[in-house]
């Protein structure tokens, strides 16, 4: 799969642990691994293409992981570096935001993926373009006008998880899905490829619809509660 194209992968080992020590030890007897076969950032095992993700939250670095590499890093609530990307895809039907909410996050483009960083202690928002994902200045007033409308997007998960956000237009109504993190940057390396100009032009146009496509198709829909 692939990731964020402006970050290269890194190479680290994981923090101290009895799951640590035995990825230590695979490390230090595995022969020098086949340089055409990718292999797991952590451990060196060869992976295939549908490997998973984990996320060094410091440097907001994805890094390619084995299965097993992968699972030591599941638990939410561990106080830890690193956080392994979950599989979660939900959609909103009762998003609301209007045109001037969009405008007031002060997006330039139509779409953007929101995540909240532990590390920073606020939500960041990114948007593509040609050179990749670029970072917004987002407005913490602008960011809670947001919240306050939609309360179920509090289900955001920290640092391995994005609400992916479509701005409405003459064309559709404005759209939002949580998403794994890495199916964001898998996003912006597509457009990157295709992206012209300002907006993206046509061919952009066609990757992000037919990429909301596939997420819609695999979103499981919360609803707003009532009273919420």
């Amino acid at each position: 799969m692939p990731v964020d194209p402006q970050a290269p992968s890194a190479r680290s080992v994981p923090p101290g642990g009895v799951g640590a020590l035995s990825v230590l030890r695979r490390i230090a007897t595995r022969p020098r691994p086949n340089p055409d076969q990718q292999t797991c950032d952590m451990c060196t095992e060869p992976i295939t293409d549908d490997h998973r993700h984990v996320v060094d939250i410091q440097s907001r670095q994805l890094m390619c992981t084995c299965r097993g590499c992968g699972l030591l890093f599941t638990a939410e609530a561990a106080n830890q570096r690193y956080r392994a990307v979950p599989d979660r895809y939900l959609s909103f039907p009762d998003f609301e935001l209007p045109e001037a909410g969009w405008d007031s996050l002060d997006i330039p483009v139509g779409l953007a993926f929101f995540f909240s960083s532990s590390v920073l202690g606020r939500v960041v928002a990114f948007y593509p373009g040609p050179a990749g994902v670029a970072e917004s200045e987002l407005g913490l007033a602008a960011w809670s006008d947001v919240l306050e409308a939609n309360p179920e997007l509090t289900v955001l998960s920290d640092d391995v998880e994005a609400l992916l956000v479509r701005g409405a237009d003459h064309d559709h109504e404005a759209h939002c899905f949580l998403v794994p993190i890495d199916a964001c940057y898998e996003l912006a390396g597509r457009l990157r490829t295709v992206w012209r100009g300002f907006d993206g032009g046509q061919d952009a146009r066609a990757v992000i619809e037919d990429f909301f496509a596939t997420v819609a198709a695999r979103s499981r829909a919360v609803g707003r509660q009532v009273g919420a």
